[in-house]
């Protein structure tokens, strides 16, 4: 069942590396989504750095033209004007959209581990 449970969170579409953040043998089987977060979280695997100058522009520029979202962000988290530059914003709004990115495969998570339990409880009775 492990090698199931490896292989399916590494074919999950998200830019975090689960299989280094996530302990598979304490993966709670009744709440499955919010054990794998706290995990994530707990890792600090949700944090993403946007690094050089080029490729912060070149981010913000695609998802963030106009940088209300980003500095909506910053803002919400108490960041001030002087403790702003694009590799801050972009690395907040990605850190956003990749935890975005990631609640939106809940469904498929939690189906999953949902099936892994009815199976297992076959082969048990």
């Amino acid at each position: 069942m492990k090698t199931k449970i490896e292989n399916f969170l590494a074919n999950l579409e998200t830019e975090i590396d689960l299989l280094s953040l996530v302990d598979i043998d304490n993966i709670d089987m009744s709440n499955p989504f919010d054990s794998i977060c706290e995990m994530i979280e707990d890792n600090n695997g949700f944090d993403i750095d946007v690094i050089y100058y080029s490729n912060a522009i070149d981010y913000l520029s695609k998802y963030d033209p106009s940088l209300r979202k980003s500095l909506a962000i910053a803002y919400d988290m108490g960041y001030t004007a002087d403790n702003l530059n694009s590799e801050v914003l972009a690395s907040l709004l990605k850190t956003e959209n990749v935890k975005n990115d990631f609640y939106s495969l809940e469904d498929d998570i939690n189906d999953f581990f949902r099936g892994i339990g009815r199976r297992r409880r076959r082969r048990l009775n």
